[in-house]
Formats: C-alpha cells, structure tokens, sequence
C-alpha cells in the first residue's frame, strides 16, 4: 500500500450497515477514520478496547460517553477511553467526523466494503 493516497482511493466500509460508513488510514498502531453517518443514525451504546478521539467535521450528533452527554456540531470533540461505553444519534442532516483509534481497529478488517464506492462526502470535490 502507498503511505501517500487521496480519501476517495481509500475502500469505503460499512461500519454499522448502510447508516454508518467509514474510510480508513491504518498505521501499525493507529487507525484515522473518516466516518460519514447517514441521516438520524443511531450507534447503539457499544465499547472497545481502542481509544477514540474525534472531531466533527460536518453535521450534527447526540453523543453520550460514560454518561456525560452533548449535542456536539463543526469542532465538536469526544475522548473515548478504552472500554467506557458510548453510543450516537446523528442529525437530520447526518454528520461527518474524523476518529482516531489506538490501538488499531482490526475488528474493521472483516467490514463488508461498498462497491463501487461513491465519492466521499468530505471534502467537497
């Protein structure tokens, strides 16, 4: 693989279904992910063993991490443990973030990928 490519070359992955989508950039250690969410998606209340920093790119969420909870839009951040429980409901419009993970998110390895995969969401061609 390139250690130098465009977002629109990275495969698109269906995180949680069709409502959740994400391109990522996998280091041995780090995963950034650009995550498009449809809509009013819900990601239900989950953990993993990564931790996750975020910003909010596009949109708006509803977020909840280990019980503080925040409507969150453009520059919104989130810091995520390893292992603390969070869950989101994106905006009627839906949202676009970027998500950093350590360690990686090889769990993402077996995501089914899009095909053929229409042009990221962001940034605007």
């Amino acid at each position: 693989m390139s250690n130098l490519q465009d977002l629109a070359d990275r495969p698109l992955l269906e995180i949680w279904g069709d409502a959740v989508r994400a391109r990522r950039v996998q280091g041995d250690r780090i995963t950034l992910a650009i995550v498009e969410l449809a809509p009013n998606a819900v990601v239900p209340e989950h953990r993993h063993a990564a931790e996750q920093l975020g910003i909010v790119i596009r949109g708006q969420m509803h977020f909840t991490v280990d019980g503080e909870t925040r409507d969150l839009g453009p520059g919104g951040t989130w810091r995520i443990l390893g292992d603390r429980p969070h869950d989101v409901v994106a905006g009627p419009e839906g949202a676009v973030v970027i998500d950093v993970f350590s360690p990686i998110r090889s769990d993402w390895d077996e995501k089914v990928v899009v095909e053929p995969s229409p042009a990221p969401r962001w940034p605007e061609a």
